[in-house]
């Protein structure tokens, strides 16, 4: 299964080889100092935060890196570390806070590197997550920032004797002082031109996707919290409730009317669906489905346009009474002739079939992956925001299914993703990207 998703590098791509021996053993001192053991491996690949598939497989835990699935630890490397995806984590929002590290201490960064590797966790005000009440009280991080090499350590160590040389008028006269500063400095340069320190550590927790109780979106409006998740987690409706607002996973209706009030969506208008096509992708994808689903022997890579044709007029009691696809065909229509669609006339459950996240809004991404996951027949759209429910959804498929949904990735988005997602979900330039 994995195969065929690394050999379309559909899984655990753009990261970066580590192979040359100092930034190994960079690596397993960072290692050493979470108290695990080192790697064995003379190459392996790293995404933003340190994480490699392969020392995961080696350890035999997908988690080494996050062990309770939350205080994320880091490993960095190199600077070149910022521009690659974050391919495992708990929370939705890591690669946005790794991003704002970077740009953060980009001088710092680039030069503690040179010489050492930077390593520690994300804190958070919680160390194990056993309610939604400790997933809400995360309300800001810590970068606690250790490297491997000491190097953080002895420019702080330098920093105080430089003050000291500088306040206390007989201090030059110390010559195990003096000693010391020039070891030192032969180590970090002169810290007076390199800022080893970083600036910023902390930074604000917003709204996030967590991967805990079977998936937990949190929205932030002010004050005000909103909690879309399985109401079976433990806490729902009951933490906090004059202050936050539960919503069920199974509950479209509630969703959506949600997203429309907080103006995180695009309702179906013709001055963005006409241009984009995502309502003929979404049709498309959903015949695709019912296809494999009523006959799954069929080989969805051989079929075109015709052969689709063909099939629905062979199925229409199958079409008609799944209904997405004549929804779709008639709000077109709708669209095409009035500009826009009723969504009052829409039933709760199709209303996410044409809508799409506000492309300006701040939690574009996170709403995007919520409504991947409420059109699961579209998995292009759930690969590009929500990789972690695709591999799940990928795994239960029939292998002519996996087949045909590596082909119309690789065909597809992987093409070129940036155009795919601006023409599509009106997306361009993200860090999430």
């Amino acid at each position: 299964m994995v195969d065929r998703l690394f050999e379309a590098e559909l899984i655990y791509g753009r990261l970066l080889e580590i192979s040359e021996p100092h930034l190994i053993a960079r690596y397993n001192k960072a290692l050493a100092g979470f108290g695990m053991r080192a790697t064995a491996l003379d190459t392996f690949r790293i995404d933003m935060t340190g994480f490699s598939p392969e020392i995961a497989d080696e350890f035999g835990d997908e988690d080494y890196l996050d062990p309770n699935r939350v205080n994320r630890r880091f490993v960095i490397l190199t600077p070149e570390q910022e521009n690659l995806p974050v391919v495992h984590t708990s929370f939705s929002n890591t690669g946005g806070l790794m991003h704002e590290f970077f740009e953060a201490n980009r001088r710092a960064i680039h030069a503690v590197t040179i010489k050492d590797a930077l390593y520690g966790e994300i804190e958070d005000s919680v160390s194990v997550v056993d309610s939604l009440e400790d997933l809400l009280s995360i309300n800001e991080v810590t970068f606690r920032v250790l490297s491997a090499e000491d190097l953080l350590g002895k420019a702080g160590e330098l920093r105080q004797l430089v003050d000291r040389l500088t306040s206390e008028p007989d201090a030059w006269r110390d010559d195990v002082m003096l000693t010391r500063m020039v070891e030192l400095a032969q180590v970090t340069g002169d810290i007076r031109q390199n800022a080893l320190v970083p600036d910023q550590l902390v930074f604000r927790h917003d709204a996030f996707w967590a991967n805990h109780f079977g998936g937990v979106y949190v929205f932030l409006d002010g004050k005000a919290t909103t909690v879309i998740c399985d109401p079976a987690a433990p806490g729902f409706r009951r933490s906090r409730p004059w202050q936050v607002a539960y919503i069920s996973l199974g509950d479209p209706a509630a969703i959506y009317d949600f997203l429309v009030r907080t103006g995180r969506i695009d309702l179906p208008r013709a001055s963005w669906v006409e241009g984009s096509g995502l309502l003929k992708h979404r049709a498309e994808m959903i015949v695709r489905d019912l296809v494999h689903r009523s006959q799954p022997e069929v080989d969805l890579d051989k079929i075109d346009a015709i052969w689709l044709q063909t099939w629905m007029h062979r199925n229409v009691a199958l079409v008609s009474k799944d209904g997405a696809y004549p929804f779709l065909m008639e709000a077109l229509r709708t669209i095409a002739v009035s500009g826009e669609l009723k969504m009052a006339d829409v039933p709760p459950a199709s209303r996410f079939l044409v809508v799409r996240a506000r492309p300006d809004h701040p939690d574009r991404w996170l709403v995007s992956q919520l409504i991947s996951e409420m059109v699961p027949a579209d998995f292009v759209s759930r690969f590009v925001f929500d990789k972690e429910g695709f591999y799940r959804s990928y795994d239960a498929m029939a292998e002519t299914m996996r087949k045909h949904v590596v082909s119309v990735l690789a065909n597809t988005y992987l093409k070129d993703k940036r155009a795919f997602r601006m023409r599509l979900y009106g997306l361009g330039e993200d860090d999430h990207a």
